[in-house]
């Protein structure tokens, strides 16, 4: 019996118009904030039980962890809901570093404990909340990834997602390894990351052949490819005909643009990326969740 109430503008003119009249003048949404909306309501998408989703790279420095990162911070900003990013890198991975570390565990020392840890509460101890709201597990340090196996992260991962709704696996380059082999035995759908040169683009290409091959097909089929770092200026590189490609072969392709807060390597947060950066994450998390609805990879 209440007259509805229409929703604040989010930037733009018509935020300022609606802060300025006490919220009494709400004007229409523009067609880029409906688009906007509808992108989150997808990233909002329920999820049953746990999913699990594996950001991956044939190479290294491409990007990949901060990709992982910067998704699962909008997943947590927008679903409010547990979300946890785990670093699966057995040689010193740096996504425990790029936010502010609240607990010096790590991915060794949560396996280590692993039989006492029955309750959320037991694992929240062994993670960094960041403001977003998303958890983040560091990677073993130096000299302690050595048990890091195809098994151990099996087992990680299965721990986690007892206790959460969504875990971003952030991976060690390549796909062959032990433990990214454990990544994506575990993993529900994948994110392939891949710079904006013909090399990098190449060797993505390859590791969906990879996946096809070697019994990953519905990996390869649901993937996300990422062109990373992309500029504005004139390239040689005909990135049109590269994203044409890859969305030829995954079910989707985003482009996220180069963002001078991501060049130092330190803590990476929403709020300090350019507002077109924010949307190309918003935009990849709403490829993301397309899925969701789906039914996970079932298991031998």
């Amino acid at each position: 019996m209440l007259r509805p109430r229409r929703q604040a503008p989010a930037a733009g003119w018509r935020r300022a118009v609606y802060v300025v009249s006490g919220g009494t003048l709400a004007l229409p949404p523009s067609a880029a904030e409906l688009g906007r909306r509808q992108l989150v309501a997808l990233v909002k998408t329920p999820i049953t039980g746990c999913r699990k989703v594996a950001f991956v790279s044939r190479k290294g420095g491409v990007g990949k962890t901060t990709t992982c990162l910067l998704a699962g911070h909008t997943f947590a900003l927008h679903r409010r809901d547990r979300v946890v990013a785990l670093d699966a890198n057995p040689d010193a991975g740096t996504l425990g570093y790029r936010l502010q570390r609240e607990s010096g565990e790590t991915i060794a020392t949560l396996l280590h404990d692993r039989a006492a840890l029955s309750r959320y509460a037991d694992v929240r101890a062994y993670s960094s909340q960041a403001e977003s709201g998303l958890e983040v597990i560091a990677g073993a340090d130096a000299g302690d990834g050595d048990g890091l196996e195809r098994a151990a992260v099996r087992e990680a991962v299965a721990l986690l997602e007892r206790h959460y709704n969504l875990v971003c696996l952030d991976t060690p380059a390549g796909v062959l390894s032990p433990a990214a082999q454990g990544v994506l035995d575990a993993a529900d759908q994948i994110v392939l990351v891949s710079p904006t040169g013909l090399d990098g683009a190449r060797a993505a290409s390859s590791t969906l052949d990879w996946l096809q091959a070697h019994g990953h097909e519905r990996l390869a089929a649901s993937a996300v490819a990422v062109l990373n770092a992309v500029r504005g200026e004139p390239r040689e590189v005909d990135l049109d005909r590269v994203e044409a490609h890859f969305a030829s072969r995954c079910r989707a392709c985003v482009r996220i643009p180069w963002d001078p807060h991501l060049e130092t390597g330190a803590e990476a947060e929403l709020d300090e990326l350019q507002p077109g950066t924010r949307e190309a994450f918003l935009e990849l998390a709403a490829a993301i969740a397309c899925e969701f609805a789906e039914p996970a990879v079932r298991r031998s």
